[in-house]
C-alpha cells in the first residue's frame, strides 16, 4: 500500500539581514508545495512570515552576526510558523497613528494570524514569535485563482 510523504517540520538559520526575507518566503513556499493543500495557507502565510522576519531583523538588540532561525510545521491543519532571535525585546501591539509610515506589522499578524504569541527560547537566550495559520476556504482558493 503506498503512502504519502508530507514534510513534518522544517528549520533552517539565516542572516539577520533585510536582505534574507526574500529567503525565507521561498523556503515556505517550498515547504507549502510538498504538502497536499499547502496552497490554502501560501498567501496569508508568506505575508506573515515576511512579517516576522523583518521585524526580527529590525528590532532585535541582538549582535549582528547572530542569525534568525525560521521553522514551519503543520500542526492539526494549522500551519505553525515560528521566527527565532537572540532578542531580548518582545513585540507588542499598538496602534500606528495615520501619518506614520511604520509599525503595522503587528497589526496584520494580529488581524491574519488565528493565533499568535511570543515566548522564551529554550536555554535562556531570546525569544521566538509564532504564529497558526487557518487554511484558507477552498472555495476562496477558487476565486482567487480563477
Amino acid at each position: 500500500m503506498p503512502t504519502s510523504r508530507r514534510p513534518r517540520a522544517f528549520a533552517a538559520r539565516l542572516d539577520s539581514r533585510t536582505e534574507s526575507t526574500p529567503l525565507a518566503r521561498y523556503l515556505l513556499r517550498a515547504y507549502l508545495s510538498g504538502l497536499p493543500s499547502g496552497d490554502r495557507y501560501r498567501d496569508t502565510a508568506e505575508l506573515l512570515l515576511g512579517e516576522l522576519f523583518a521585524n526580527a531583523v529590525q528590532h532585535s538588540d541582538a549582535p549582528d552576526d547572530r542569525h534568525i532561525e525560521i521553522r514551519f510545521a503543520l500542526v492539526n491543519s494549522r500551519l505553525r510558523l515560528e521566527v527565532h532571535d537572540a532578542g531580548s525585546g518582545r513585540p507588542s501591539l499598538r496602534t500606528a497613528a495615520p501619518s506614520e509610515e511604520r509599525g503595522r506589522g503587528l497589526f496584520l499578524v494580529n488581524e491574519l494570524a488565528e493565533r499568535w504569541g511570543c515566548s522564551s527560547r529554550p536555554g535562556g537566550i531570546g525569544k521566538f514569535v509564532w504564529v497558526l495559520v487557518a487554511p484558507a476556504p477552498a472555495s476562496a482558493l477558487a476565486l482567487a485563482t480563477a
